[in-house]
Order: C-alpha cells, then structure tokens, then sequence
C-alpha cells in the first residue's frame, strides 16, 4: 500500500508540474526542491495510521502560515486519505491555518502586510465592502479567490471584519477542496491499477469516478462563477 500511494503521490507531481496555472503556484525559488519536501511529509503521513490525519491537518497549518503552496498537501490528501477524509482533514487544516495567519496579520504582522497589498485597488474596493458585509464578503472571495489563498488570509487581518464572520466565510473553501481532493484520489486510484487492490469491476468504477469528477468540477465552476459575479457587484458599489 504504501508503494501504492508513493505511485499515487508521484502522478500528482507530474499533474502539477504540467499544469501551468498550478506549477506557478507551487513554483517559486524553492522550485522542485518544495514539491519534493511536501511529498515526502505526505509519504511519512502515510505510514502513521490513525494518527496521520492528525500530523497531515498540523502540516496544513503550518504551510499555510509560512506561505508554502497548498496545491500538492490538498491533491496528495486524495491520495493517501480518499476524498471524503481527505476533504475533511483539507478543510480543517486550511481553516485553523488560514485563522493563524489572520491572527497574525491583525497583532503581528500589520505592517508588514500593508506593504504588501499597497496600491492594490481591488484589494481597496474589497476592504470597503468588507466594512458593510464582512461575512459575504470573505465567503464570495473563497468562493472565487482574487488573491494567492495565503496572502489573503493575512490581508483580511487588517481590515474590519470580524473574527467569528472570517472563520464562517471559510466554508467557501469547500467546493474547491472537493474538486482538488477528488482529482488526488483518481491519481490514487491510477496507481492501484494491476494491483491485487484493484476493484473487482474496475470499467463500471472508473465511469463512476470520472462522472463523480466531472459533475464535482463543473459545480465548482458554477458556483465559482457566480461568485466572482456577485463579489464584483458587491464592491462596486
């Protein structure tokens, strides 16, 4: 089994190294080095059982802290949890990570990230919006992100919005976090191929599984789309 998810795992880098949009944002200086640090915690996760969910959720965290990508943790999720379990841990880990760098933005960093975000209109017409609906707002901006997830959730530090709304807009990570999961269980599944893990009708799961994917991808789409439509009415006005 672990050979299994180690295969599985491997597919992952090689979907997001030959994904434009994805390899930039798991790129950077660290380059290859980072995807391969964040395999081999996921591969150590892997062999810990029970607990691994536990150590995958604390690795999550800090990740989302330190601004490491969160592209190979929540497709390597998939992998070595399934999508139910890993959505579950992905979810949890990017919450209680994303309400860290809030709390850091707000009392420790605000100066730091002022630099950061300064000059950025839209980032400008989002804190006024935010002062009249804070919960909408960080839901459609998770719905539809307009901002690299970590620099977000530092940024959102300094403006009005509350704690409590902040950490409840959270809940428009989940669509995402659904599709990115389920596309890391079928890498997994692909490892399992010709394996004495292999499903007893495999032709019927994989319609099953490509099915599940698509209709899970163009709901995110959707949902996505109307958010980034309603986000932009909102802070135009």
């Amino acid at each position: 089994m672990q050979r299994i998810s180690w295969v599985g795992i491997s597919s992952v880098t090689y979907f997001l190294v030959t994904t434009p949009a994805l390899a930039e944002s798991v790129g950077g200086s660290a380059g290859f080095n980072l995807q391969q640090l964040l395999l081999n915690a996921l591969a150590w996760i892997e062999g810990l059982g029970v607990v691994g969910g536990i150590a995958f959720i604390a690795i999550y965290i800090v990740a989302t802290i330190a601004f490491l990508p969160g592209s190979i943790l929540t497709l390597g999720a998939g992998v070595v949890f399934g999508v139910v379990l890993g959505s579950v841990y992905v979810f949890i880990g990017a919450t209680l990570g994303a309400i860290a760098a809030f709390l850091v933005g707000r009392y420790v960093a605000r100066g730091w990230i002022s630099q950061k975000i300064e000059g950025n209109q839209k980032f400008a017409a989002i804190d006024k919006a935010v002062a009249r609906e804070g919960l909408k707002i960080v839901l459609l901006t998770r719905l539809s992100p307009i901002f690299p997830f970590n620099l977000l959730n530092y940024a959102f530090g300094i403006t009005g919005v509350s704690l409590k709304d902040y950490a409840l807009g959270s809940i428009g990570m989940i669509p995402g976090t659904v599709m990115y999961v389920y596309i890391g269980s079928l890498a997994g599944d692909l490892a399992r191929i010709g394996t004495e893990n292999q499903p007893t009708n495999p032709t019927i799961q994989w319609v099953i599984r490509i099915l599940g994917l698509l209709a899970t991808v163009a709901v995110t789409l959707y949902v996505t789309r109307i958010a980034r439509k309603a986000l932009d009415e909102k802070v135009t006005d």
